[in-house]
Parts: C-alpha cells; sequence; structure tokens
C-alpha cells in the first residue's frame, strides 16, 4: 500500500512529545503514512493561515492529536477549519490513554476519538472508519 502524506495537528504547548512519538511510530517499515508536515509553534511571516493552508493541501489526511488541553489551542481550531475547507479528511487520535484526552473546540460532537494504537491508527489512515 503506498505511503499517505499526513498533516499532524497537535497543541504545541502541551503535546509536542506526543507529535514526537507519532513521527517515531511512522519509521515503521510497514508504516502507511509518511508526516508531511505538522504545526508550528513559531510565528510564521505573513499571513500564516495561508502557510498553513498551504501545509494541509501537501497532506492527503490530517491527524489530530488530542491531550489534556487540545480545547484550548486556538491553533488546532484553524488547523481543523482549514482542513475542513481543503476538504481533507481528519480524525481526532487520543493522546494519553491514562488521562483525560480532551476535544478540539472545532470538532463536532459526532467525531469520535479514536485510541491510539498501531491498528486503530493503520485503519484510520486507510480510510476504514
Amino acid at each position: 500500500m503506498p505511503s499517505v502524506p499526513v498533516f499532524v495537528s497537535f497543541d504545541f504547548d502541551h503535546d509536542e512529545g506526543l507529535k514526537h512519538l507519532l513521527i517515531g511510530q511512522a519509521r515503521n517499515p510497514d508504516t502507511p503514512f509518511t508526516v508531511v508536515d505538522h504545526s508550528v509553534k513559531e510565528a510564521l511571516i505573513g499571513d500564516w493561515k495561508a502557510k498553513v493552508r498551504s501545509r494541509i493541501r501537501r497532506a492527503d489526511q490530517v491527524i489530530v492529536l488530542c491531550g489534556e488541553h487540545t480545547h484550548t489551542s486556538a491553533g488546532i481550531d484553524t488547523e481543523i477549519t482549514i482542513a475542513r475547507e481543503e476538504r481533507r479528511p481528519y480524525f481526532l487520535l487520543r493522546g494519553f490513554s491514562d488521562r483525560a484526552c480532551t476535544r478540539p473546540r472545532t470538532a463536532s460532537p459526532s467525531e469520535k476519538m479514536y485510541d491510539w494504537t498501531w491498528s486503530n491508527l493503520k485503519l484510520l489512515i486507510s480510510g476504514a472508519r
């Protein structure tokens, strides 16, 4: 199966470690995805939303890593809005199994937050939701 290019949305202030774990997991030989870009902390010069939009356009899917403070992240809210506008599918991935993970404010109540397991990740990337 070809590798799917993904954009990783995460709360840079609280969950950068989750992004590193996901990128590490992407190095597995049977991984179905390639991380092409991800959220950034530093201010983007000029219209940052246009730059994020360009990054999301390079991806076929968006993975939203959810942690304890995801509901306070304006960046994640913007990235989800852009993913919808660009018609990029996305899914919510629970970053911690031992902590209460919150949903982005822009996620609809009907959107499921999936447990972060290798089998779930592979199914979600392949589109078998």
